[in-house]
């Protein structure tokens, strides 16, 4: 046999046996996938409104602490002689439209739909997407507390059609100026990474060590319960 089909023989063999396995590991992370979804998924069912205060206090806390840092600058840039005002001064309360107990109805069930649909705590695997999600939750808290029903239901359409609910994955292309054989180490290698972090996943660890995993959303309760406490006192007006 001539040595440059010798050659290429070895490289087809290498090539369909790392296409082998990197169908395999699509598989086991396909699967894990699907179960840390289904499992998160019924936690934050069963967690709903600590889940959605926390966000709440979370984001409240922000706004002080922006406020806070805006207040001082501005006395930087009046001197030291500058003295607060005496009295407190009221900043005007947000405007809220009228609606009736029918809306208020449907606008904390979208609320709440919304707000589970995009928590943070769904993208911990995707640094790129926790941002979006935080934007999208501080968003969704100003609209509820503007009591604006249409507003919200916008809101809530813009973010279906966003990347943040997108469930397809890339297109996997195999660029031109790279090597087929090398390219398939390199996502042989990004697929092991990545079934790695999710097997070392919290939610996964729970789901396969304990002999009830269910048992877990109690220590999620005192977790959220904990740290709302502590966000009720940072967030705590005079």
């Amino acid at each position: 046999m001539p040595a440059k089909n010798q050659v290429a023989r070895i490289t087809e063999v290498d090539r369909n046996g790392l296409q082998t396995e990197i169908d395999t590991l699509k598989r086991q992370i396909e699967s894990i996938r699907s179960i840390i979804e289904s499992f998160e998924s019924k936690l934050r069912a069963e967690l709903v409104d600590e889940l959605i205060l926390e966000m709440e206090l979370s984001a409240l806390y922000k706004e002080q602490k922006k406020a806070k840092k805006e207040k001082r600058l501005e006395q930087k840039k009046r001197g030291k002689n500058y003295q607060e005002p005496k009295g407190l001064i009221k900043s005007p309360p947000s405007e809220k439209t009228d609606k009736s107990p029918v809306d208020a109805k449907a606008l904390k069930k979208l609320y709440r739909e919304a707000m589970l649909l995009i928590h943070p705590d769904k993208f911990s695997m995707q640094d790129d997407k926790q941002e979006m999600a935080h934007e999208a939750t501080t968003q969704l808290i100003q609209l509820y507390r503007q009591g604006d029903l249409e507003a919200l239901q916008t809101y809530v359409s813009h973010i279906l059609t966003g990347e943040l609910t997108e469930g397809k994955a890339p297109m996997n292309l195999v660029p031109k100026d790279v090597d087929p054989l090398e390219y398939l180490k390199r996502e042989l290698d990004r697929l092991r990474t990545e079934l790695s972090s999710l097997q070392n996943k919290l939610t996964y660890q729970v789901w396969t060590t304990y002999d009830d995993p269910y048992t877990f959303i109690e220590e999620l309760r005192a977790y959220y319960l904990d740290r709302i406490a502590k966000l009720k006192k940072r967030t705590r007006t005079k």
